[in-house]
């Protein structure tokens, strides 16, 4: 047996937004409990996770229930050695993979529409056109180093390198 505690931490690390379990003879599950015998035979906890779906939360009707008993008890609900406990963190596994595959898509989604709206650009530069040039246009004096230039720019030594290779000088400078 595990304790209740531990599953909720289980389950949140695994992707939940929330968790509850509570007895399956719960005063207030006495309507359900012959249709979840019915349907899983041998059963005596119920669990119910909260995973954010369709930016709307799914909440089951039962679980105000079971989150109100799930911080009054210390009932232990499955041992991950026995068959049992083994189905149940692989539907925990299946849920949390589930959970990760939709946001994924989200955003991949959510990337497509921007990048067609013309919203989606990437990281942009730290220099501006204007001081891209600027920056070739000293450096092709021979003045200044790569370090004077970072400082005056503001810009990591790095930066300005990359700023220089994406710059040709202008036929003007040289």
């Amino acid at each position: 047996m595990i304790d209740a505690a531990w599953l909720r931490t289980l389950c949140r690390a695994a992707g939940a937004d929330d968790v509850a379990a509570v007895s399956l003879d719960h005063a207030d599950l006495a309507g359900e409990r012959e249709h979840v015998l019915a349907a899983l035979p041998g059963t005596r906890s119920l669990i119910a996770m909260v995973f954010r779906m369709n930016r709307d939360n799914c909440r089951p009707a039962a679980r105000s229930v079971a989150n109100q008993e799930f911080h009054q008890t210390d009932e232990q609900v499955y041992d991950p050695a026995d068959p049992m406990g083994k189905m149940f963190f692989n539907i925990l596994a299946t849920f949390a993979e589930f959970e990760v595959d939709l946001l994924r898509m989200r955003t991949r989604e959510g990337m497509a529409v921007a990048r067609a709206k013309g919203k989606l650009r990437g990281k942009q530069p730290k220099l501006s056109a204007r001081q891209q040039r600027e920056l070739a246009r000293m450096a092709g004096t021979g003045e200044y180093t790569i370090a004077d230039l970072a400082e005056v720019f503001t810009v990591s030594r790095a930066t300005v390198y990359r700023t220089l290779q994406r710059v040709a000088p202008s036929p003007a400078a040289s």
